[in-house]
């Protein structure tokens, strides 16, 4: 059975999905469970449950918007797409610092495949745990924002976020 929590932040409602282990399997800054449910591969998911504290992620969000931005670090994360490379650009994207946001194509030169700007781009798209694995930190070659599954004035809140306290 999966729990989860809905907590309020400055950038609106976050909810966290977590497995039993209290790994995060899904995140967004929506109030509705029911937008990321569909996010969890197969494998990863079943009935969703309500929860006052789905573990340690909750604590580290709540360190993370005090300022702490590596608290998220820490944070276990279980995501599955079957794809070899979108599994490893995810792994990479946990390595962007924040305040230190990258292009597209520098993000798909970090996961090993300079010319997969494409591909590097749609791991952001399909990423289910939203700030856990920080693709809010990956912009278009020009300095722009980009898209964001969650909005654009959540991914620019975020950003001016981070960079404020670097």
């Amino acid at each position: 059975m999966l729990k989860y929590q809905t907590m309020e932040t400055p950038a609106g409602p976050l909810t966290i999905v977590a497995g039993p282990s209290g790994a995060v399997r899904a995140a967004g800054f929506t109030a509705e469970v029911d937008e990321l449910l569909p996010l969890i591969h197969s494998s990863l998911a079943s009935d969703a449950e309500p929860a006052d504290d789905v573990g340690p992620a909750a604590a580290q969000v709540r360190s993370y918007l005090d300022g702490d931005l590596a608290a998220l670090d820490a944070v276990a994360v279980e995501q599955h797409t079957g794809g070899e490379f979108m599994s490893y650009a995810w792994q990479v994207m946990r390595d962007i610092k924040p305040g230190s946001p990258v292009t597209y194509s520098e993000f798909a030169r970090m996961a090993g495949r300079p010319a997969a700007i494409r591909a590097a781009a749609a791991a952001c798209a399909r990423n289910p745990v939203a700030l856990f694995t920080p693709c809010h930190r990956v912009l278009r070659l020009d300095g722009s924002l980009g898209g964001y599954r969650w909005g654009l004035d959540v991914k620019r809140w975020l950003l001016k976020f981070e960079a404020d306290r670097n």
